[in-house]
């Protein structure tokens, strides 16, 4: 070693080495900035080998993007789909709640009366008369019929929902007919005599059955009431017994009271009743049994008229 090379100056033996050796690092190390670095990471996932099974597209943001929201969208009608089935047990449990009032003997016999009823058919009529006259048709016959009807509705069941409440309004009627008094029913039967059709000819009808009803009133009527028509005015004997129907006898008199007291009640609900705009189907159902109302309306008031000017 010469006593040149030991006095040279430190930083020139220094910036030789650095220009002779250079540390090696790995090429990933030259991306700095973030668009390099992006590039640089999507390069060597391209180098990456494919799981086995895996479709390309798993590899594609995009395409995961996708994947997540449609996750999100089953989550969503998944816990719509379980709201709507809580709600609908809910309205079953409410229905079937309905009848825990009632015994459950009596709840079980209203249920096969009403299944005899489906099971009729054509017979359904004289099976309802007849139950009826036993005394079957109550309040809670017609709720196991509405109870059926709901659920069917619920079950959106087209054929059984008109079967249902064609049977609920024929019982419904059947059971006010037989509470109803002597002159609603007899209402009742001249309304169902119309056809439809010939109204002039409906009219004389009725009125044959009002003379044939009604006692009548004439000054020999005022003085010997029904039931004692055998009685003999001008000797002034014969039997006093009144008859059993006496009871049943329908007055004309409380005729067109009750028929005049059921008009005022209908009209004052008519007064608040406003036909639905509108052609939807439920705006022109409602139309149309407005307009069945009112046609009931002319024929009872027709009626009320016969009645108040009818002559023997």
């Amino acid at each position: 070693m010469n006593l040149l090379s030991l006095t040279l100056p430190l930083p020139l033996f220094c910036s030789s080495l650095s220009l002779t050796r250079l540390p090696s690092f790995p090429s990933s190390y030259k991306c700095t900035s973030g668009a390099v670095l992006r590039r640089c990471v999507k390069e060597e996932k391209e180098e990456e080998q494919l799981l086995e099974g895996m479709p390309k597209e798993y590899y594609d943001d995009e395409w995961q993007a996708q994947q997540r929201e449609k996750t999100k969208e089953l989550h969503r009608l998944r816990i719509q789909e379980e709201e709507e089935e809580e709600r609908k047990i809910g309205e079953y449990r409410e229905i079937g709640m309905r009848l825990k009032e009632y015994p459950e003997d009596d709840v079980i016999k209203a249920r096969k009366l009403v299944s005899s009823f489906l099971r009729a058919a054509e017979e359904v009529e004289e099976r309802i008369e007849e139950a009826a006259e036993k005394g079957e048709l109550t309040e809670l016959v017609l709720m196991v019929i509405w109870n059926r009807l709901d659920l069917a509705r619920r079950d959106e069941e087209k054929d059984a929902i008109r079967s249902l409440d064609l049977l609920y309004r024929r019982v419904e009627t059947e059971i006010l007919k037989r509470e109803a008094t002597p002159a609603m029913r007899l209402l009742n039967d001249l309304l169902i005599m119309y056809d439809g059709y010939n109204f002039e000819e409906w009219l004389k009808k009725c009125k044959k059955v009002m003379i044939d009803t009604f006692p009548r009133e004439d000054p020999f009527s005022i003085l010997v009431p029904p039931g004692f028509e055998s009685f003999d005015i001008d000797k002034h004997h014969g039997p006093l017994r009144p008859s059993l129907e006496v009871d049943d006898t329908l007055l004309r008199v409380d005729f067109v009271r009750e028929v005049d007291e059921l008009l005022q009640e209908v009209h004052s609900e008519e007064s608040e009743v406003q036909n639905e705009p509108g052609f939807d189907p439920e705006s022109v159902a409602n139309r149309l049994k407005q307009q069945e109302k009112q046609q009931t309306i002319r024929q009872v008031e027709a009626l009320l008229d016969l009645a108040i000017g009818l002559k023997w």
